[in-house]
């Protein structure tokens, strides 16, 4: 009997606290936030952020070098402010016009070859006397004239000297402050041009002194050809020389 009452107790009592077990627990939010610290998280970001500034400052510095890139390509491009083709092509002008004032004979193929047939070619037997006096006047004013054409050019040239050191002062200085590859290489271009205006005027130079010379050699065998004409004609018998009778004294009364 005793037993029984025991059990039912107990029955009781398991009956009594189980909606005791089976009710919900209910607890404040503060409780359920809790803050949590991954140090390989962490770490992790770190390191993501290290590399993102590293990419940041690598893309950075490759927009500084294509800017200067830039900048540089602009001063290699740019043109030399200063030019010096107007002096030079004045200064060949010059010289050209010194040349094209050559006297009685220029500097024409087809005008020497004529010139030369008439006057310096072989002496005309049928030619007169005051016909060779004539041609080899002439003769002597080409020369003349070639003489002094010649000191004329070398005048010129000289002239141009002033102009020459001038522009080769300028160039040289333009050079050396070239910002970039095309204002050295125009002003190299320029000093080019300066060096062939001066072989130009030495062309000038050598073509007047030889002009002058070949005249002089010309008119020296022209003479020698008339001066055989005239001595033939001189001796030639019946025609040439002859003896006549002189009066050295007045024999007339006094």
């Amino acid at each position: 009997m005793m037993f029984r009452r025991s059990r039912a107790a107990f029955v009781a009592a398991s009956i009594l606290s189980l909606p005791i077990a089976l009710s919900p627990v209910f607890t404040t939010p503060a409780a359920a936030q809790w803050v949590v610290f991954d140090p390989s998280n962490y770490a992790q970001n770190i390191l993501t952020a290290a590399r993102t500034l590293q990419s940041v400052n690598q893309q950075i510095t490759q927009l500084q070098n294509e800017a200067q890139m830039l900048m540089n390509q602009a001063r290699n491009l740019a043109s030399l402010p200063y030019s010096s083709l107007q002096q030079l092509q004045q200064s060949v002008q010059r010289t050209q016009q010194l040349l094209n004032q050559a006297q009685n004979i220029a500097f024409d193929v087809q005008q020497i070859d004529q010139m030369f047939s008439q006057k310096y070619g072989n002496v005309s037997m049928s030619a007169s006397d005051q016909q060779l006096v004539t041609d080899a006047r002439a003769r002597w004013q080409n020369t003349v004239g070639g003489l002094q054409d010649a000191m004329k050019v070398q005048a010129g040239v000289v002239g141009n000297i002033d102009t020459n050191r001038a522009q080769m002062s300028a160039l040289v200085g333009s050079s050396q402050s070239a910002t970039g590859a095309l204002q050295a290489t125009q002003a190299g271009n320029q000093l080019l041009a300066l060096q062939a205006q001066q072989l130009a005027d030495l062309t000038a130079v050598v073509a007047a002194n030889g002009r002058a010379q070949a005249l002089t050699e010309a008119e020296r065998a022209a003479a020698a050809e008339q001066g055989r004409e005239q001595r033939r004609r001189f001796l030639a018998p019946g025609t040439g020389y002859q003896p006549g009778n002189a009066q050295m004294f007045n024999n007339g009364n006094n």
